[in-house]
């Protein structure tokens, strides 16, 4: 299998949704510095990512709602009608500089990557993962679901049997929209329970193939353990996935100031351990995740294992740099950060009680059938 891809590009690093935003910390540009500062980065791996344009995007989004995406980062306002339709110019989704060309970029590589997975391998996309974004309007930080269109890339480059993974706090909702009752994909999302938007129930089947897991908060290493040995790692084994697409938010981290779970990264990295293999063709997106050491470190290290590199104990310097330049204003944690945070990739283990709501909840996805296509 040839080596991964890696999709970036330099409009995150100089972009921002507002001063005090979530999305004001640096991100895919940290997990960027921080693999190059490895040595993880071949200039051949690395892809930059185009800008979608909205012949593409309208695959899934209404042109009149790409129209104004556009017609807004022109005139830097949004209208009443803007607010009223869109959902463009509220305290969640504001008006940015770039509000049309990042998230369209952002889309643009997860479209190029259901291409460049045409014929099999491993992409990577810490930019992609806005898994709330709806067709006609933005949507909790999400202006396009990439997603979504990443997906519909996949299947027009004839890949047919899709399982979508979705570790992030948040339950995706968008994406259900877009797919829910395909027989031919399969949704997991392992979201936390009551948490914004207040979707994805254990009972609800997304109109087919969706299992939804909502967690209590203070969700452990021991219970996402559980979680992928018992019921992750089964059903993808049972439906045979042509392309995983796997979203590892990480909004799930203890230290994200948005939920309220106490993973460890070690928990994400072994999830994509155990379902790397699982399926010819894997791509692997971002998400959510607000605190940006966090996030920096957790992405580095999806890198790290998709290339087979042994993840350090302590970082080299030049690692090291890059994590100290961050800053996180406006949060009590940015204000203090611990010294791990600087020197280390990986978080000491977070294990816990596995409590009865995990299992009754697996046991209970675990009895419902998989909806076989026609």
């Amino acid at each position: 299998m040839r080596q991964p891809l890696f999709i970036g590009h330099d409009i995150y690093r100089q972009s921002t949704y507002g001063r005090w935003h979530p999305l004001r910390v640096p991100r895919v540009s940290t997990v960027m510095d921080l693999v190059r500062a490895l040595g993880w980065l071949d200039a051949s791996q690395f892809i930059r990512s185009p800008r979608a344009k909205p012949a593409a995007l309208t695959r899934w989004h209404t042109p009149r709602y790409i129209a104004a995406l556009q017609r807004i980062e022109k005139e830097q306002a949004a209208t009443p009608a803007d607010f009223e339709n869109h959902d463009i110019g509220s305290v969640t989704n504001p008006v940015f500089p770039e509000i049309f060309r990042r998230p369209a970029t952002a889309a643009g590589g997860s479209i190029l990557a259901g291409e460049l997975l045409k014929h099999g391998g491993m992409v990577y996309s810490p930019a992609g993962g806005t898994h709330h974004g709806m067709p006609d309007r933005a949507n909790g930080f999400c202006y396009l679901n990439d997603p979504v269109l990443a997906m519909l890339s996949l299947r027009h480059h004839g890949v047919r049997r899709i399982a979508y993974v979705d570790i992030d706090a948040h339950h995706p909702d968008g994406v259900e929209v877009g797919f829910g009752g395909d027989p031919d994909c399969l949704m997991i999302s392992v979201h936390e329970a009551r948490l914004w938007p207040r979707t994805g129930p254990l009972e609800n089947d997304g109109g087919g193939n969706a299992f939804n897991l909502p967690v209590p908060r203070g969700f452990n290493d021991t219970e996402m353990a559980f979680v992928r040995d018992e019921f992750l790692v089964p059903r993808l084994l049972s439906f045979q996935p042509d392309a995983i697409v796997f979203l590892c938010g990480a909004d799930g981290l203890e230290e994200d100031p948005l939920s309220h779970m106490q993973l460890s990264n070690n928990a994400h990295w072994e999830v994509l351990r155990a379902i790397r293999g699982l399926a010819p063709r894997l791509l692997v997106l971002g998400g959510g995740g607000y605190n940006p050491w966090s996030v920096g470190r957790m992405w580095a290290g999806i890198w790290g294992i998709l290339n087979d590199h042994a993840l350090p104990d302590l970082l080299p310097a030049p690692a090291e740099a890059v994590l100290r330049a961050l800053r996180f204003d406006g949060n009590r944690r940015g204000r203090n950060p611990p010294e791990h945070w600087f020197t280390t990739l990986k978080d000491k283990p977070r294990p816990g009680v596995l409590r009865d709501e995990i299992a009754q909840g697996v046991d209970h996805l675990n009895k419902r059938p998989v909806i076989q296509a026609a």
